[in-house]
């Protein structure tokens, strides 16, 4: 569902990466102070780096000629919190974008928005974490999965209609795109909610300390081991990336489905203006391994493994970089008010 700049004006486009910079900045700075306990910021780098791997396993949608892949927002918020889960997703879109030019630079903002910023701020705070409330069974995993999955991949696929008519430089119509659009995603957020339950009832029996944490906003404890379950993740991102991915249906995805239902083509032809063209050339200078592959289409694995190395890395360098912000303006806190009480006595 990665939105390519064809589809978007240039107000429209950036106007999102200000909605979603703001949400995005809005969601760290109320992060409460457990949210990036020491623990929490390693996992930050292995879940970003297992959805990154995860979202190249291309699924074929049977009878339609069509694939999708998992988004994994609501997998990233229940392991990690809604907060920390946006900040992963982000670094994992961002990467997709300015290294394998996988969606548009100028959409960058509507992909993190809706893709993002609707699982991890909008339906895991009000409806996962609300159908966890009564404890965490493979039951209620795997209904809440399921459910935020679906409901989340139609409003994405909701946003994307809205944002290219509001757009109004492609001539597909309202109807049509949204008749096309919602279905598939209906079919492909059914599987990944799924999958996304699979994961997450495996991680409930392995370390069910994790879900706790995310779920009551608090720190994951000292003495919980998170070694075994960062490996196991880790081993996961680095297999699907490195060999499963070579596996991916190559049918076209759910939008690029849609759009050829609608032009006879998965693409649209580029806008000229100043904007789109600036974008362009800076994706163009970013993009080394462009369709995930290096120049001659070989190295599709590899390219696979350095791009989950480069998620866990930039993952990692946001958590690690907020949190060091977040202790440095608490600790300003507490030395503005002992001098404050000091000059009072």
């Amino acid at each position: 569902m990665h939105m390519s700049d064809a589809l978007l004006s240039a107000p429209v486009g950036l106007s999102m990466w200000a909605v979603s910079g703001g949400c995005i900045a809005g969601a760290a700075a109320r992060l409460k102070k457990d949210e990036l306990c020491e623990k929490k910021l390693p996992l930050m780098a292995v879940c970003g780096a297992f959805v990154f791997a995860a979202q190249m396993m291309n699924f074929t949608i049977p009878g339609t000629g069509s694939s999708g892949h998992i988004c994994g927002g609501i997998l990233l918020s229940a392991l990690l919190g809604g907060g920390p889960a946006v900040l992963t997703i982000t670094a994992v879109l961002t990467i997709q974008c300015l290294i394998f030019a996988d969606g548009g630079l100028l959409a960058l903002g509507c992909n993190i928005f809706n893709m993002g910023i609707l699982p991890c701020l909008v339906m895991y705070p009000l409806l996962f974490r609300p159908l966890m409330k009564k404890g965490i069974t493979p039951k209620r995993l795997t209904l809440a999965a399921v459910l935020c999955s679906v409901l989340g991949l139609q409003l994405g696929a909701f946003s994307v209609v809205v944002e290219t008519q509001l757009s109004g430089i492609t001539a597909l119509p309202f109807g049509t795109f949204l008749l096309l659009m919602q279905p598939i995603h209906l079919a492909i957020g059914f599987v990944e909610g799924l999958a996304t339950s699979a994961v997450l009832v495996f991680v409930a029996k392995m370390r069910p300390e994790l879900l706790e944490s995310a779920q009551t906003q608090t720190a994951i404890g000292r003495a919980v081991p998170l070694k075994r379950v960062l490996l196991v993740l880790g081993a996961l991102a680095v297999l699907t990336a490195g060999g499963l991915s070579l596996l991916a249906s190559q049918n076209p995805d759910g939008l690029e489905w849609a759009l050829q239902g609608i032009t006879g083509s998965t693409e649209l032809a580029p806008q000229q203006d100043a904007a789109h063209a600036a974008a362009q050339n800076v994706q163009n200078a970013t993009a080394l391994l462009p369709d995930y592959a290096f120049s001659d289409g070989s190295g599709a694995g590899a390219a696979g493994v350095l791009g989950a190395a480069a998620t866990f890395a930039l993952a990692g360098a946001c958590g690690l970089g907020i949190s060091h912000i977040r202790r440095k303006h608490a600790q300003k806190d507490v030395n503005t008010h002992d001098g404050f009480s000091q000059q009072n006595l």
